[in-house]
């Protein structure tokens, strides 16, 4: 008899697990649940900018997390596009980021030396170097600048979706009007996942990736805190592109992210902003900052139309180091896979990598 599986959410996380587990066994029944379409929550909400090789992480379990999924996204991407025929719209020109005059070059110069070392590439501008690559900054930009080629950006809902299609095509049931309120997980040999109104479904193992949602699904059985963080971000139109159209990679200046996202439109974000006094809301006055910096940037984008504006909740783990990815309950069928908090898209391929072999055991 073939294992029933079941994921509980389907952001990039959960769509992700879902089709890794379709493509490395035909042993599996697996059914996703989510009470709305895909990527509708904190994955709607990202840019899809993967800061793996620029971070400073060098080792552990953080570095392993996100050398892994570069590596498996220089397969992934292509291999979506041709089991689907979608494109998914994807930069490969790589990341940027921009230092400030003050900042000490010496722990940049050794991550460069390290990263050659692990056969990646990450390269140190000057000034003049920065500012011939980039055009589009502000003349007055007097700092340096790391590049990293082989980082990514992908649109993420587009990833998402063409995740599901792929994960159908495999066989995978995916349920987007069924919202799960609880797991009972007291029968050594199964779980229960209770639904209003409906029946409830029978499994032998339960994935939970409902990111915000994670910590009231598991309560009975772990007490997993997921904190929200507003992110805010723009989209903005210009006349024509910014600098080079050659050469169109991520800007990162002051945490604040400038992404092309095909011919003359870039996203602009995404703050980071936590809750007062226990609530959530959209700051204008944060909003205006994102723009601020952005300008300073690149002036340019001045002249641009603000086309959309949206805003989304990232799940954080509270007292812990993000992601959330173990076993948990008394009888251990239950997974989690959450709180990714503003990594969601670049470590959903290793997660998924983690939670197949958690599986096995």
């Amino acid at each position: 008899m073939s294992t029933r599986i079941s994921i509980i959410g389907c952001g990039i996380i959960g769509a992700t697990i879902a089709y890794e587990l379709s493509r490395s066994t035909n042993e599996c029944q697996i059914n996703v649940y989510d009470s709305q379409p895909p990527a509708q929550a904190a994955t709607g909400a990202a840019l899809g900018v993967m800061m793996g090789i620029i971070s400073q992480k060098i080792k552990g379990r953080a570095w392993n997390f996100r050398r892994d999924s570069i590596c498996r996204y220089q397969t992934l991407l292509s291999e979506l596009e041709q089991a689907t025929g979608s494109k998914i719209p994807v930069n490969s020109q790589g990341i940027v980021k921009l230092l400030p005059p003050e900042e000490d070059l010496s722990k940049w110069t050794q991550l460069a030396a390290i990263r050659h070392e692990q056969e990646w590439k990450l390269e140190l501008w000057n000034t003049r170097q920065t500012l011939a690559n980039l055009p589009q900054l502000d003349r007055q930009f007097r700092g340096t600048a790391v590049y990293s080629p082989q980082d990514l950006q992908v649109d993420p809902v587009a990833l998402t979706t063409a995740l599901v299609a792929a994960a159908q095509l495999n066989g995978v049931n995916f349920h987007f009007d069924r919202s799960i309120e609880s797991i009972e997980a007291e029968n050594p040999d199964c779980c229960e996942l209770l639904s209003a109104n409906l029946p409830n479904i029978t499994c032998d193992r339960v994935i939970v990736t409902a990111g915000l949602g994670s910590t009231t699904l598991l309560a009975p059985h772990a007490p997993i805190e997921i904190q929200p963080v507003l992110g805010q971000a723009v989209q903005i139109r210009l006349a024509q592109p910014l600098g080079n159209p050659a050469f169109q990679p991520v800007i990162v200046s002051e945490d604040v992210n400038i992404v092309p996202c095909g011919g003359n439109d870039y996203w602009v974000g995404a703050t980071v902003e936590f809750p007062v006094e226990g609530v959530m809301v959209a700051d204008p006055v944060c909003l205006e900052l994102l723009d601020k910096i952005a300008i300073s940037t690149c002036p340019d984008l001045a002249k641009g139309e603000i086309v959309r504006t949206w805003q989304g909740l990232r799940p954080r783990p509270n007292h812990r180091p993000a992601p959330v990815i173990d076993r948990v309950g008394k009888n251990q069928r239950i997974l989690v896979a959450t709180g990714h908090y503003r990594n969601g898209i670049l470590l959903a391929p290793a997660t998924a990598r983690i939670i197949g072999d958690m599986l096995l055991v």
